[in-house]
């Protein structure tokens, strides 16, 4: 199944067995080890000459290994007409878009996303970046690959938490639209016959975004519903918490705040997404020390920090929020997340 971008243009491709045809010039492979096999069969086939393999995670995300990819490229003489193929989850294609953006001034990549978190969301839009000590995606730029290709073969390999979390992002996704279809995250599996259709639908959600807003100037800001508050937990706990359960932390904390400024109450999706999910629980952190990394985070305007308000499926705005009512509704938060909802379907 195919989305094809406008603007810019590139296709992304979704199915079993997907791959494009070879890219014409010089090539660079960047893996995450831990797709090894995948990565190591594409190179054999394009007859890659240059390929480096790191781990992933957000341990990827660093100026550190950022730097070491540069000198790779550097060290092997790869001209401005070489292109990146990325092979990975989120990280790695965070990482190597970014590496992509900046080597030679930019340089064109593919991505090959391999987890359900990258499919859907990190390899879409054209955002790249690494992360520093003080907060997460502080250094990045927009910089849009030539294609995204991903394999559902791929998917079997990843461990049924990590396949969950990355439909959170989707989950986000139908929340945004108002598509209670995404909402529906229960039956989903590897194998599951309508995963393709339902990763599509997702897909859409954002290129319809992105397609609008490709430099987060307006509507894309919608994209970053619970990830204030999702960010500020990765940081603080030192990445403790994976994205994808940070995020569905988040959006609890979303749904509370927009239930706090009138609007519908959203916790009973949310809730079965966190009950479905069985996460664990996120790092025992007051407010204030979660403060510094709220303040810091690409949404704030001058002195204002904004948040994504859902008031209802579909219907959501970005605005500031008082510091008092921020506590508060963090103080609701930190008593429900002991007590997620069961999995399973809506009541009647």
């Amino acid at each position: 199944m195919r989305v094809d971008v406008r603007n810019p243009p590139y296709p992304i491709v979704i199915g079993r067995g997907v791959r494009p045809e070879r890219p014409k010039g010089p090539l660079a492979l960047l893996y995450d080890e831990r797709v090894a096999g995948f990565a190591r069969a594409l190179e054999a086939d394009w007859e890659i000459p240059h390929a480096l393999g790191i781990p992933g995670g957000e341990g990827a995300k660093t100026l550190e290994v950022y730097g070491r990819v540069l000198s790779f490229l550097a060290q092997r003489g790869l001209p401005r007409d070489a292109t990146l193929v990325v092979v990975g989850g989120g990280s790695l294609t965070d990482l190597g878009g970014f590496v992509a953006a900046t080597y030679l001034r930019g340089i064109p990549y593919l991505s090959f996303p391999t987890t359900t978190l990258a499919l859907v969301d990190a390899s879409v839009g054209g955002k790249t970046g690494l992360n520093l000590p003080e907060g997460k995606n502080l250094v990045g730029a927009f910089h849009f690959p030539q294609g995204v290709f991903g394999d559902l073969e791929a998917l079997r390999t990843l461990p049924p938490p990590l396949f969950k979390e990355g439909l959170v992002e989707a989950f986000k996704h139908g929340l945004i639209r108002g598509e209670e279809a995404l909402l529906e995250v229960e039956g989903l599996s590897p194998e599951a016959e309508g995963l393709a259709e339902y990763l599509v639908r997702a897909v859409r959600v954002k290129v319809e975004i992105t397609e609008k807003d490709p430099l987060e100037k307006g509507e894309r800001r919608l994209l970053n519903l619970g990830h204030t508050l999702a960010h500020a937990l990765e940081a603080a706990s030192r990445h403790a918490l994976s994205h994808g359960v940070a995020v569905a932390y988040g959006l609890l904390f979303a749904a509370l705040l927009g239930r706090a400024l009138g609007g519908e109450d959203l916790l009973g999706p949310v809730r079965r997404l966190l009950g479905w999910l069985s996460p664990p629980a996120p790092p025992p952190l007051s407010f204030d020390e979660l403060l510094p990394y709220l303040l810091r985070d690409k949404k704030k305007r001058r002195e204002a920090l904004y948040w994504v308000v859902p008031l209802g499926l579909g219907r959501l705005e970005v605005r500031p929020v008082e510091e008092g009512l921020l506590r508060e509704v963090y103080a609701d938060w930190q008593r429900l997340i002991v007590h997620p909802a069961p999995s399973g379907p809506p009541p009647s």
